[in-house]
């Protein structure tokens, strides 16, 4: 059972999570895929090619069903995963701090990401909205909050 305070701190973490994601995504796409894709080959990404597009277009339209709450577990797990692979293969050579270009960042938003992922999108979601609708059509009982 869900507290609604902590509802609200599922929904606050989810929402600037998936605003950061926006702003990701639409920065890569403004500075042109084919150059994202050459940074990315510059970093040692394999398939750079692939990889460009397909992970601008993740943190763009993952970021917003994230602000939503929509498939919250799945893209929450595919942006974490995202963030730990870039933390790998482009931060992590830099040490630490986010200043010297270090994993920080990206870390606290894997953490982030995955902790939505485990703990789901809380009350205020679009994901919630359709599991309550689903339950009232079966006729079962939603849990009441303490």
């Amino acid at each position: 059972m869900r507290t609604t305070s902590t509802s609200i701190g599922l929904t606050v973490l989810r929402v600037v999570l998936g605003v950061v994601f926006i702003a990701h995504g639409a920065q890569k796409f403004s500075q042109g895929i084919p150059g994202v894709t050459q940074g990315f080959a510059g970093m040692g990404v394999p398939f750079a090619e692939v990889a460009a597009p397909l992970v601008a277009g993740l943190e763009l339209i993952g970021g917003a069903l994230l602000v939503l709450g929509v498939a919250t577990r799945v893209v929450a797990v595919l942006l974490a995963v995202d963030m730990v692979v870039a933390g790998a293969l482009a931060h992590l050579p830099a040490g630490f701090f986010s200043q010297d270009g270090g994993f920080e960042y990206v870390l606290v938003l894997a953490a982030g990401s995955l902790a939505v992922a485990l703990t789901g999108p809380g009350r205020y979601s679009v994901d919630a909205v359709v599991v309550r609708r689903s339950r009232g059509r079966r006729g079962t009982q939603e849990p009441v909050a303490a």
